[in-house]
């Protein structure tokens, strides 16, 4: 748990795919990345802080980090990626966030 984390500091970039901008247009739903170890109250106070938005419920979900193999003149070089955190943030009917100008 972060301790009085700055709110720019939890939200680390919004995840636009097709399958969330579905997810935006079906259920008023976004997805970010946010810090590992933000906590749903953080999240949600970040985004209603940075957008002027009303959030109605966070979701989150933390990825193991994948495997990672590096060939160069020097040999092989086993290593993993670092973990990370999404976040599934659903707002009030009516509020939006334009995603473009964030990113």
């Amino acid at each position: 748990m972060m301790k009085n984390p700055d709110i720019r500091m939890v939200l680390k970039r919004p995840v636009v795919t097709e399958k969330t901008t579905a997810m935006k247009e079906a259920s008023n739903r976004y997805v970010f990345e946010v810090d590992i170890h933000a906590n749903k109250r953080q999240i949600k106070k970040a985004v209603e802080t940075m957008f002027s938005v009303k959030v109605e419920d966070v979701r989150t979900a933390v990825y193991r980090g994948k495997r990672s193999v590096v060939m160069n003149k020097a040999g092989r070089f086993d290593g993993f990626k670092p973990n990370w955190k999404k976040a599934y943030v659903t707002l009030r009917t009516g509020d939006s966030i334009d995603l473009f100008d964030v990113v």
